[in-house]
């Protein structure tokens, strides 16, 4: 510790916004089991012990908003991990250094978009008013008429999830291209020698050489399974599309602090961490059992 003392010293700032970010903020937990009225100290308020949780799993639109973040995050678990890694190969793969940077940068762009433009681009895209895709098919003659994308509420799983692909593709494919760069090249040579063509060269070189990165990030992304945020919900959504729009952080936002209940927030937010570390847990045994490695 003592020949090392330096690289203690860098980590204390991280360490003092871990605790004061991270920690601290947990004592606001005690509000969840409280009749929280703002002005008073947290310690004078009344106590109701689990009200507010009873409340929550009584609540028949908790089981809705539950049914739409879960099926959006898994929606977006698969694609967002399939799709960049896909991507990744076959930039990887590409020989031109000055096209495979312009392609890479132009993928990254997206990401630095913010989702107020995005919204406002789908649904001009999606727009039965001349809207591009609309326009396409009715050339195309796969439609007789305009389809109100944003009005179906069974389309919107799929717009908010195709949406989150275009705008992060790139951005999530950089830690793989990172992962990959680090493959012994004598690998790559080896199999070429032994007549190995480039899908068998991705199939056991490549993707062997990345499992480990890529495991790490998807058992962190289970344990967001339902944290989903709220952004592309809200700005997507309409009326016409609540019964599939309505997420769990929305719903903390609109019943909790929209409607002054606090600590019933705070319960869906202790809700919401407890499932993701359960979720982690899980994911992580799991991978524990079939593969003998461990990640946390």
């Amino acid at each position: 510790m003592a020949r090392q003392r330096y690289l203690y010293f860098m980590s204390v700032p991280f360490i003092c916004w871990l605790v004061v970010f991270c920690y601290v903020p947990v004592w606001g937990w005690l509000m969840a089991f409280q009749k929280y009225k703002p002005g008073k100290s947290i310690l004078n308020q009344t106590w109701v012990g689990l009200e507010h949780f009873r409340a929550l799993f009584a609540d028949p639109g908790f089981y809705l908003v539950l049914r739409n973040t879960l099926a959006m995050s898994v929606m977006g678990l698969v694609v967002g991990f399939t799709v960049p890694v896909v991507f990744a190969l076959l930039l990887n793969e590409l020989r031109g250094s000055t096209f495979k940077r312009t392609v890479q940068t132009v993928s990254y762009l997206p990401h630095f978009v913010s989702w107020v433009v995005v919204a406002g681009l789908v649904s001009k895209m999606l727009s039965i008013d001349g809207g591009p895709v609309n326009e396409l098919l009715l050339w195309l003659g796969l439609i007789d008429e305009p389809v109100q994308f944003m009005a179906k509420g069974n389309w919107f799983w799929s717009i908010v999830t195709v949406s989150d692909m275009w705008k992060e593709t790139g951005w999530n494919s950089i830690i793989f291209l990172a992962a990959m760069a680090g493959i012994d090249q004598e690998q790559y040579e080896a199999a070429t020698v032994d007549g190995a063509g480039r899908l068998r060269r991705m199939w056991h070189i490549t993707l062997p050489g990345i499992r480990p990165t890529f495991m790490v990030l998807l058992i962190l992304s289970i344990g967001h399974l339902i944290s989903i945020g709220f952004e592309k919900q809200f700005l997507l959504g309409n009326a016409l599309v609540s019964d599939y729009s309505q997420v769990l952080d929305l719903y903390a936002l609109d019943y909790g602090i929209g409607m002054s209940r606090y600590s019933f927030g705070t319960a869906i937010g202790i809700f919401n961490s407890v499932v993701g570390i359960f979720l982690v847990l899980t994911a992580n045994g799991i991978y524990k059992r079939i593969t003998k490695e461990s990640v946390i």
